[in-house]
């Protein structure tokens, strides 16, 4: 374990907030109470500021600290949590950011990495693992994608201590004697990118229905996935919809054609989604942000996207970035989201 300190009747258009206009960095003033006193989710600040965070998670954990600053949690507390077994097809990453004061904590999964053969080889061990899931406190088995559930798992432990220690008000990097923090915590957090969103879903889950975490769940504030691939059947799907907050506190963003949110495909079994789906769409040189009604199924029986995943992938790459047909993976590349959910009249991460 390593540690580093539209149109159609299915579509209704998402308004987003009017954005606060700012002049030099932060990009948004006064974000940890933003983040603290939101109470309607999604909000367009909130999944700017998320969205951005899972995009960098690509990198390390200075850099993250950096981009969280300069978005607006300054001072902020950055770790890295981390765990790499390739044989076993582990390669969990996860950065834990707490506000200066504590009341805020953001915990961000890091993605597939391009060049990761078992980051690829995780996406597509879609073997089902079964687990319990004690829904309204009665557990019940349900199939889950192995590779995803296995990389939540082999960091989960770690990654709950640190929030522990959030919520004790002690400074999250830990130590003999961890720092004592201004407040304990009031408003958790949790995002990803690609794999990184798949583990933010699962640990959405595990937070919800496991008693053993309900102090931890009462500060869960929202969960917010970018290019998120399904992770259960539609027995859990449906379940997960039962429960007020998986259902409106899970809020999945699809840019485009993303590819990402229709797999895994239909030779690999049934899956399905959960939560709220919010789908960016263009009209001409703009677009918006639409809500869907009806979640995103899955692509078809594709064998090759099965038996030869990375060469699927390269053609698909390559096609679409000339002809823009079809499922496009090209859409689902982090900084797609970024821009798209970057509010008119805010500065970027990079400023003016």
């Amino acid at each position: 374990m390593e540690i580093v300190h539209g149109d159609t009747p299915s579509y209704q258009r998402l308004r987003p907030l009017k954005p606060v206009r700012t002049e030099g960095f932060p990009v948004y003033q006064n974000l940890t109470d933003k983040l603290v006193s939101t109470a309607r989710h999604p909000n367009h600040e909130c999944a700017h500021v998320l969205g951005t965070c899972a995009g960098y998670a690509y990198s390390d954990a200075d850099t993250v600290g950096m981009i969280m600053a300069r978005m607006g949690l300054e001072d902020n507390h950055c770790v890295m949590v981390a765990q790499y077994v390739d044989v076993m097809f582990i390669c969990s990453t996860a950065f834990l950011i707490q506000s200066r004061d504590g009341r805020v904590l953001v915990i961000c999964y890091r993605g597939t990495t391009a060049t990761s053969l078992i980051n690829w080889l995780t996406d597509f061990d879609v073997y089902p693992q079964k687990i319990p899931i004690a829904f309204n406190d009665a557990p019940k088995t349900f199939d889950v994608h192995g590779g995803f559930y296995r990389n939540v798992r082999a960091t989960r432990y770690e990654i709950i201590n640190t929030v522990r220690r959030a919520l004790e008000g002690q400074s999250i990097k830990g130590g003999d004697k961890p720092a004592s923090m201004p407040h304990s915590l009031e408003a958790l957090y949790v995002t990803g990118h690609s794999l990184g969103a798949a583990m933010a879903s699962m640990m959405a889950i595990m937070l919800t229905t496991e008693s053993a975490y309900r102090p931890i769940a009462e500060k869960l504030r929202a969960v917010y996935t970018f290019g998120q691939p399904m992770i259960g059947t539609p027995e859990l799907a449906q379940a997960c919809n039962a429960d007020e907050f998986l259902r409106e506190r899970v809020i999945r963003y699809i840019y485009g054609n993303d590819t990402a949110p229709q797999l895994p495909p239909t030779a690999s079994g049934e899956f399905a989604h959960f939560g709220q789906e919010y789908q960016y769409r263009t009209r001409g040189e703009t677009g918006e942000w639409y809500h869907n009604s009806r979640p995103t199924k899955q692509l078809g029986n594709l064998v090759q996207l099965v038996t030869n995943p990375l060469t699927f992938f390269t053609r698909q790459i390559e096609i679409t970035r000339n002809l823009r047909f079809g499922p496009d993976i090209y859409d689902h590349l982090p900084h797609n989201y970024i821009a798209a959910l970057t509010p008119d009249g805010v500065q970027t991460e990079f400023g003016r």
